[in-house]
C-alpha cells in the first residue's frame, strides 16, 4: 500500500485505455500499468490517476456509463497473459482473418472499442473453455484459488453475474422492461435462471477473477507508485446495481445540474438519483460497499461531483420543477458530511472533485475532514479583485490538489493559444513567471510549458497530478463535454508505453520531471521530510 495520507506527492493523469504497448490489443490493458509506473519511477513521481475501469454498458465508450460500480471491464484484460489463452497457443489459436483484425487495431491511430470488445470476446471464451477443461474440472490449484475469489467477492459479484447474463437473455433490453418476474427479482425466477445458466453464469465470474488476479499483480509491480482511481457520482439506471438495489434509487427521475454560467438550462445526465431516506435506513450500506471495493482496487480515489453528495439536483421525468435533495444547507450539510464519513470508512484517502458552483460549507467540510479538492490552475484567480490576478500557486492549502486540467478540459496548451490576452497577462504577473520575461503574443511553446509545470510542482497542495498531454505540451483531447463522436474517448499515446524508458522525449520528460520533484520535497523525487524551495 502506498501511502497518501502523508507526505507531498505528484504523478500523471492517463486514461487505462490509451496506453498503447508492444503486446496489447488495440486498447491499454492491466498489464500496461506494470509499464507505465516504471517509467513514472524514472520520473520522480509517485501517482498514477486513471480514469473508471467499470465495465461500460453495450455500445458504450464512455468510462462513465458503466453497468456496474464493482465489476472491471473485460476489455482490459492482457489476454496475452492469461495462462488459458497461452495454453491454446496464445494468437496462433486465431485464423487468419482474426489475426488481421487484431493487427488493424493494435495499428490504429485510434481507439475502436467495438472491434477491441469482439476480439477479445472471442479470445476469453476459448481461454474460458480451456480453463472449465482442464482446471475447473480437475480441481487445480487454479480452480481453488478461483473459488475462494467467488466466495470473498460474492456480496457484488452474484448479482452482478445474474444481470449479465438477464441482458443477454433479454437480447439487452432495460431490466425495467423485463417480464415482472425479472424486473422484480422473484426469489423462484432468479433460481430458474442459476440452474439453467450456471456455465454462463461461471463465465461472467472467470471475467471478473482473471481482471482481479492480473489486477493484483500490476498494483504489486507498481509500487511504490500508487494508483490513484475515480469513483463516479452515479451509475446508469440499466444496471446491476440499480436492478439490484432499487429500494435506494428513484426511477422516476434523474440527476443533472442547474443552469449556470456554462448552460442556461443545466444539465441532464439521466442517471437515476439516490433516495436518501431509503439509503440512511439501511445504514448507506450500497456506499459502503462502493467504498470499500475502490479501497480493494486503489490507494487513492477521486470522487466524481462531490457537491452531489451534499445536494443532488433532480429532474422529475414528469416534467414538474427541479429540485435540490434534501433541501436547505443544513440538511444539506449534515448529508454531506455523513456521506464523506462513510467514503472514507474503507481508508483509501479520498480526493474530491469539487468543481464549479460549490456552496461554502461543502469546503469547510472537506477542510475539517482533510479531504483534498481539486485547483486547476486556470480557475485558480481572485475574481473579485481588481484584475482577477491569479492565486499563487505556493499558497494553494496542502489538502488538495493542483492540476493543469482535467480530463474533461482544454489542454494546457491549448488553453493557452486560445486564451485572450489579458487573461494570459494576468497569469504572466505570477512571480516566478514574470521573471522569466515571457511574451503575452506568443503561442504556447516548451519553454512556458515547463515553466507552468515547475510552477504547480512548487505549489503548496500536497498533490500535483499533470494530464500526460500537459507534460509533454501535447494538444490531443480525451473528451470534449456535451459532444458525441469518434474523437472522444479513443485517444492512445504515440509511443507503446513499454518502450517509454527507451524513447527519448519521454525519457528527458522524467529527467526534467525528476529534478522538479526533488526539488519540491514530492514522494519519490526527495520524501516528506525536505525542505520546499520556493
Amino acid at each position: 500500500m502506498v501511502n497518501f495520507w502523508e507526505g507531498r506527492h505528484a504523478g500523471m493523469m492517463v486514461p487505462l485505455f490509451s496506453l498503447r504497448s508492444t503486446q496489447s490489443w488495440g486498447i491499454g490493458e492491466i498489464a500496461d500499468i506494470r509499464h507505465m509506473t516504471a517509467w513514472l519511477r524514472s520520473a520522480g513521481l509517485d501517482l498514477l490517476q486513471i480514469l473508471p475501469v467499470n465495465e461500460m454498458a453495450p455500445g458504450q465508450i464512455s468510462p462513465y456509463s458503466a453497468m456496474s460500480a464493482q465489476a472491471i471491464d473485460p476489455i482490459f484484460i492482457a489476454v496475452h497473459a492469461l495462462a488459458d489463452f497461452t495454453a491454446l497457443g496464445a494468437e496462433a489459436a486465431f485464423d487468419q482473418a482474426t489475426r488481421e483484425r487484431l493487427a488493424a487495431v493494435r495499428s490504429a491511430a485510434r481507439l475502436d472499442h467495438e472491434a477491441v470488445r469482439a476480439i477479445k470476446a472471442g479470445a476469453l471464451r476459448l481461454a474460458f473453455d480451456r480453463f472449465l477443461e482442464e482446471e475447473w474440472r480437475r480441481e487445480t490449484p487454479r480452480a481453488c484459488a478461483f473459488k475462494t475469489f467467488l466466495s470473498a467477492e460474492r456480496w457484488w459479484l452474484d448479482d452482478y453475474a445474474l444481470f449479465r447474463v438477464l441482458q443477454v437473455q433479454q437480447r439487452h433490453r432495460p431490466w425495467w422492461e423485463w417480464e415482472p418476474s425479472l424486473r422484480d427479482r422473484a426469489p423462484r425466477a432468479l433460481e430458474d435462471t442459476r440452474l439453467e445458466c450456471a456455465r454462463d453464469l461461471l463465465f461472467v465470474r472467470y471475467l471478473q477473477w482473471v481482471a482481479h488476479e492480473q489486477w493484483l499483480a500490476a498494483r504489486a509491480a507498481a509500487h511504490p507508485v500508487g494508483i490513484v482511481g475515480d469513483l463516479p457520482f452515479m451509475v446508469s439506471a440499466d444496471s446491476a446495481d440499480v436492478w439490484a438495489h432499487q429500494s435506494v434509487f428513484a426511477l422516476d427521475a434523474t440527476v443533472g445540474t442547474p443552469p449556470d454560467a456554462f448552460s442556461v438550462t443545466g444539465q441532464d445526465w439521466g442517471l437515476p438519483p439516490y433516495r436518501w431516506d431509503a439509503m440512511a435506513q439501511h445504514d448507506y450500506a450500497w456506499l459502503r460497499a462502493r467504498a470499500r471495493r475502490a479501497a480493494e482496487l486503489y490507494d487513492a480515489y477521486r470522487v466524481d461531483h462531490l457537491v452531489g453528495f451534499y445536494r443532488t439536483y433532480v429532474r422529475p421525468l414528469d416534467g414538474s420543477l427541479p429540485y435540490f435533495s434534501p433541501a436547505g444547507d443544513d440538511a444539506q450539510r449534515a448529508l454531506g458530511e455523513t456521506i464523506l464519513d462513510v467514503l472514507q470508512s474503507a481508508g483509501a484517502r479520498m480526493i474530491a472533485e469539487d468543481l464549479g458552483t460549490v456552496p461554502d460549507f461543502v469546503r469547510e467540510s472537506m477542510a475539517k475532514r482533510n479531504v483534498p479538492g481539486h485547483k486547476v490552475l486556470r480557475w485558480e484567480r481572485s475574481w473579485h479583485a481588481a484584475g482577477q490576478p491569479f492565486r499563487e500557486p505556493t499558497a494553494y492549502p496542502a489538502a488538495s490538489m493542483a492540476t493543469t486540467g482535467t480530463h474533461d478540459t482544454e489542454t494546457l496548451a491549448e488553453w493557452w493559444d486560445r486564451a485572450p490576452s489579458d487573461e494570459r497577462g494576468a497569469l504572466l504577473q505570477l512571480p516566478r513567471l514574470a521573471a522569466r520575461g515571457f511574451d503575452v503574443g506568443r503561442p504556447f511553446n516548451h519553454e512556458l510549458r515547463d515553466s507552468l509545470l515547475e510552477l504547480l510542482m512548487r505549489a503548496g497542495s500536497d498533490f500535483v497530478v499533470f494530464p500526460v498531454q500537459d507534460i509533454f505540451g501535447w494538444r490531443d483531447r480525451i473528451n470534449v463535454p456535451a459532444t458525441v463522436g469518434d474523437d472522444n474517448w479513443c485517444w492512445r499515446t504515440p509511443w507503446p508505453v513499454d518502450a517509454w524508458l527507451e524513447q527519448p522525449e519521454a525519457r528527458e520528460r522524467a529527467d526534467r520531471l525528476s529534478a522538479w520533484a526533488r526539488l519540491t520535497s514530492r514522494a519519490l523525487g526527495g520524501g516528506s521530510g525536505g525542505k520546499v524551495k520556493r
